[in-house]
């Protein structure tokens, strides 16, 4: 079986993982220092997100220069070096590659601005004259994932207005025009560029966004499937061919990964044909409540929508861009929508605590690869009490303020009790401050606790790969455990997981392999899962 089918990949957010030379910033040596512990986790791939050279206005999603490294981060020697130590470690390889959009820093929208109206240089991009009196208004009523609109204007070398370019995200992140041959050989070039690097494969950004109606139309009503003039076009498909083409040349076949938010699992399949992407992130399940119906819906849709193309499903809890499920779990409403954040908004963290303990063991049973982001093997929270002053996602300062954005995710890890940004590396303050308790988080803690999160990690992953049942694609329902809890079979493995307020008994069983929390007898808590050998 090809290995990513079933994989574990640990998401690394490089500024936050560990810091190797004591700048207060995360970077490639201080992952290279951690690998032994990623290996004792239990791993079997890291996701980078992205290491190039950047200005950083979006956390790196704003690549100025794909064939370096940022100089913050070490350089494109060093990331050889890491790509080959992990491999020697049996991790591999998985960047990040943004083909949306660029760094209004990268050469080809420097020589954009600096061109004349209607120059080839601009047509690697979308420029285009505003509408209404003197092109005041922008092109369209596009508006931005980040919030706010999707046009800036340019100002001509005299002073006057002059052009508008279009960025479905900040204004540091132009949009590349996907209709025009440079942008396709560029991006085509960058693969090779990492695969003949030893690197794995590639997480394919905002992977439905690339292709425009090149008309141009105003966003709006009810558009057919693939006809949205910027979302999931039909023509998407044949960019994406070209790479798995470019993938499977290699000698072991290279990997590609979508992020693909769509509602619609027909539409999300398509992008999993046997000549396009390998997997995609299923981001309906991530975003549900901790609710037995909703997930385990969510769970019987992508698995049918995966078996139509002969696709791995994937799982994932949390990533850079979503409130930790140590934190949202323990809300009111603990489902993530973007548009739902805001400051202020109340957990209990026991309750969340106790139910990432549990999804961690759900997810780690299901068929597929599974993903965990980097700290969420620790039970880290949301880190919500950033002072403002330090906040640097766009996502907040385009909301107005009223979204706190994506920082509190993202900031450093503890790897010691105590000591100077609790081992994180850096001699003073890390580039996001940790909170005063963020030592009982840490690595150092939980591995002499063997009731922590991290070990709770550990032997499940260790389980997960010991296990034939966990290897391949069998899956079964359990019937007769009513609603309030979610049992599946796979080989001779039992997962129940339990979400009602009064405890159940657990299905016949001859072997507790793993439980999140302690049981009495054989009653399932609240909140609560186990592993059982049937």
């Amino acid at each position: 079986m090809p290995w990513w089918r079933n994989a574990v990949i640990y998401q690394v957010y490089p500024r936050s993982f560990a810091d190797g030379n004591g700048d207060g910033t995360g970077d490639l040596a201080g992952v290279r220092s951690r690998l032994p512990y990623l290996r004792t986790l239990g791993i079997d791939a890291i996701w980078f997100t992205p290491w190039y050279s950047s200005p950083l206005a979006d956390g790196g999603y704003d690549v100025a220069d794909y064939r370096t490294v940022d100089p913050a981060f070490g350089s494109v020697d060093e990331a050889e070096r890491l790509v080959d130590e992990a491999a020697r470690l049996g991790i591999r390889t998985i960047i990040d590659i943004v083909p949306n959009h660029v760094s209004d820093q990268h050469e080809w929208f420097r020589a954009a601005l600096a061109a004349p109206q209607g120059s080839p240089q601009r047509q690697r991009f979308w420029f285009r004259s505003g509408r209404g009196s003197g092109g005041g208004e922008p092109p369209t009523n596009w508006e931005s994932s980040f919030g706010g609109g999707t046009w800036t204007r340019t100002t001509n070398p005299d002073g006057s207005p002059g052009e508008w370019y279009l960025h479905l995200f900040a204004p540091e992140q132009p949009d590349l025009n996907w209709n025009h041959p440079d942008v396709r050989r560029e991006h085509e070039d960058v693969l090779r560029f990492w695969f003949d690097r030893g690197v794995a494969g590639v997480r394919i950004d905002s992977a439905s966004m690339p292709v425009k109606d090149p008309a141009l139309p105003d966003a709006g009503g009810d558009p057919a499937p693939g006809e949205h003039p910027f979302l999931d076009r039909d023509e998407l498909h044949d960019i994406y061919r070209s790479w798995r083409a470019i993938a499977d040349s290699y000698e072991e076949p290279r990997v590609l990964v979508g992020e693909v938010w769509l509602a619609d699992p027909g539409r999300f399949a398509r992008y999993l044909r046997p000549d396009e992407m390998h997997t995609a992130f299923n981001f309906d399940f991530m975003t549900r409540p901790w609710d037995a119906g909703e997930l385990r819906a969510s769970i019987q849709s992508t698995l049918d929508a995966h078996r139509t193309v002969g696709a791995p499903a994937t799982w994932v809890l949390s990533n850079h861009d979503v409130t930790r499920p140590a934190t949202r779990y323990g809300r009111e409403d603990s489902s993530f929508g973007f548009a739902a954040r805001r400051f202020g908004t109340p957990t209990d963290l026991a309750t969340a605590h106790r139910r990432a303990r549990a999804a961690a063991l759900l997810t780690g049973a299901l068929p597929g690869s599974l993903y965990v982001y980097q700290g969420d093997e620790l039970g880290l929270p949301e880190v919500e009490d950033l002072p403002l002053d330090v906040l640097r996602d766009p996502m907040h300062f385009r909301s107005g303020g009223v979204d706190p954005g994506r920082d509190g995710c993202r900031v450093p890890l503890p790897w010691t009790a105590t000591g100077p940004s609790f081992g994180f590396g850096a001699a003073g303050e890390p580039w996001l401050p940790q909170p005063d308790g963020w030592g009982a988080y840490s690595v150092e803690s939980q591995e002499r606790d063997p009731a922590s999160m991290l070990s709770l990690y550990r032997a499940m992953l260790a389980i997960r790969h010991a296990e034939p049942g966990l290897l391949g694609d069998a899956f079964e329902w359990l019937a007769g455990t009513g609603e309030q809890t979610i049992a599946f079979r796979r080989g001779d493995l039992i997962c129940t997981v339990h979400f009602g307020p009064e405890p159940v008994t657990l299905p016949a069983h001859t072997e507790l392999l793993l439980a999140s929390t302690d049981l009495t007898g054989d009653l399932l808590p609240t909140d609560a899962a186990v592993w059982l050998r049937a």
